[in-house]
């Protein structure tokens, strides 16, 4: 497989989580790995962790931005940890390098790697997460996902008919 047939998908959330959305975010990582996909995340904590931890269980790969400036801040579930020191601002590059975005819990910079991107075209989907509301009208630009594996099935979805590269 080169590097242009891989399809890569990017989690993003919350680093301060409960057992429940680390339960979540580890097997939505295992069914990304089991797709053949690879992860990329912000290499930190929580969600991050969590969905690393289940892609390697199955034999996948992780990638991790990470904001600082050492590699030693990844996760151990990170295989190629890329150091940006760019803090927060390496939210775009977690969300530029995938294919698709699925979003699980998550704060305000869960927030803005939506916003990234949305605003870029590439699909996000949403696993008890963000909603948002325009002039007080639903704006349904989040697919919603009930489960881990809808999450993935609905990300590999709109990687197929997306005209986003691969």
């Amino acid at each position: 497989m080169t590097s242009k047939e891989l399809i890569i998908i990017a989690v993003i959330g919350g680093s301060e989580i409960s057992a429940e959305v680390y339960r979540i975010a580890e097997e939505v990582g295992r069914e990304i790995a089991r797709r053949k996909a690879a992860l990329v995340c912000g290499g930190m904590g929580g969600v991050m962790e969590a969905a690393c931890k289940g892609a390697i269980e199955e034999k996948g790969l992780t990638i991790g931005i990470l904001p600082g400036d050492s590699r030693t801040q990844a996760n151990p579930y990170v295989q190629i940890p890329i150091v940006s020191g760019m803090g927060y601002a390496r939210n775009v590059a977690v969300v530029k390098s995938s294919q698709a975005v699925i979003a699980i819990d998550g704060s305000y910079g869960t927030l803005t790697e939506i916003g990234y991107a949305l605003q870029a075209g590439i699909p996000v989907i949403g696993l008890a997460t963000w909603s948002f509301s325009l002039y007080g009208k639903a704006d349904n630009s989040i697919i919603l996902a009930k489960n881990p594996q809808d999450a993935v099935d609905k990300a590999m979805a709109a990687i197929k008919k997306s005209v986003i590269p691969t």
